[in-house]
């Protein structure tokens, strides 16, 4: 143990919330309860009519259980410490649950980036390597590619997590946040913050930026192919493919990148906390509801799932 961990003597955080206006807090329960319960519903249901429709065993559809199963969980990380806060009037959170909430935050926010990359890999395949496809994406490779967006994803939470926790905390402890962020806790060391930052920012352009490029790459040679096709409904049927995916990127990449570019002012903690709420708690709600709304094979195995038990009763 180094000696600036020697030197922590803060014990519990407490989180300053969303807002402090008592008056808000009964709405905001009630708004983030409903999301939480269509993202658990939602993602949970995208789970079990996967494994258990036959016309939905596919690759695709292997990955987008995968990103269900990190959607539940992110927001599960999240929102029922935000629920309790809302109604408790301690918001103390012990030193160790903060490591811990943060450890798993950057774990599942590394998976949502690696798994959308990888999925846009696999999108790519079966367009530009159609005959290929199966050989390519065998259930082999699917379990090795999901495998290793874990390792890495483990890899850089401990990363981030123990850059901010090897710093000495021995007060002020109001974390600004509704959950333990690295920005908000980072700005509570006794010490120098410069070098973490430095290693916060790196690590996070390798999970944002590098799939992002990874994601773009795959889209241009995507297009150039399609663009190749002779037959409309060829070029209509591959890009069809490709609309949920391509929403959810934009929703997911276009906050993340927002948080970056926007310029810091006095409240842009303020900002994170409303911006923080949308990639969070938000996004993994929206995901399966857009591949749902967006995909004939999903909408046709939700029907059949609801009239086909109507018919048997």
């Amino acid at each position: 143990m180094s000696t600036e961990e020697n030197d922590t003597s803060v014990t519990y955080f407490i989180l300053l919330g969303l807002t402090d206006q008592p008056h808000l807090k009964p709405l905001l329960f009630g708004i983030f309860l409903l999301i939480y319960t269509v993202t658990l519903m939602g993602n949970l249901g995208m789970i079990i009519l996967i494994c258990t429709d036959p016309n939905l065993h596919t690759p695709m559809y292997f990955f987008l259980s995968a990103l269900s199963f990190i959607d539940a969980c992110y927001s599960s990380v999240v929102t029922p410490r935000l629920l309790a806060d809302l109604l408790a009037t301690d918001k103390s959170i012990s030193y160790t649950s903060c490591v811990a909430q943060m450890a798993f935050l950057v774990l599942h926010g590394t998976l949502e980036c690696l798994m959308l990359a990888t999925m846009a890999y696999d999108r790519y395949v079966a367009i530009c390597h159609p005959f290929l496809y199966h050989q390519l994406m065998s259930k082999t490779t699917r379990v090795k590619l999901v495998a290793a967006a874990y390792t890495l994803s483990i890899t850089n939470a401990a990363v981030q997590t123990h850059n901010v926790f090897r710093l000495p905390y021995c007060g002020p402890n109001l974390v600004n946040h509704y959950f333990c962020d690295i920005p908000p806790v980072l700005q509570l060391a006794c010490a120098d913050t410069g070098q973490a930052r430095k290693v916060l920012y790196i690590f996070s352009a390798l999970a944002t930026v590098t799939t992002f490029l990874g994601i773009a790459i795959s889209y241009v040679y995507i297009l150039v192919t399609v663009s190749r096709m002779s037959s409309a409904a060829g070029r209509q049927k591959a890009l069809s493919t490709c609309a949920s995916h391509f929403t959810a990127i934009t929703l997911f990449y276009g906050t993340v990148f927002f948080m970056y570019i926007k310029p810091s002012t006095e409240n842009s903690m303020d900002q994170d906390k409303v911006v923080s709420v949308f990639y969070s708690i938000v996004i993994p709600m929206l995901n399966p509801l857009i591949y749902s709304l967006r995909n004939k094979e999903v909408k046709e195995a939700v029907k059949k799932k609801i009239y086909g038990k109507r018919l048997t009763q």
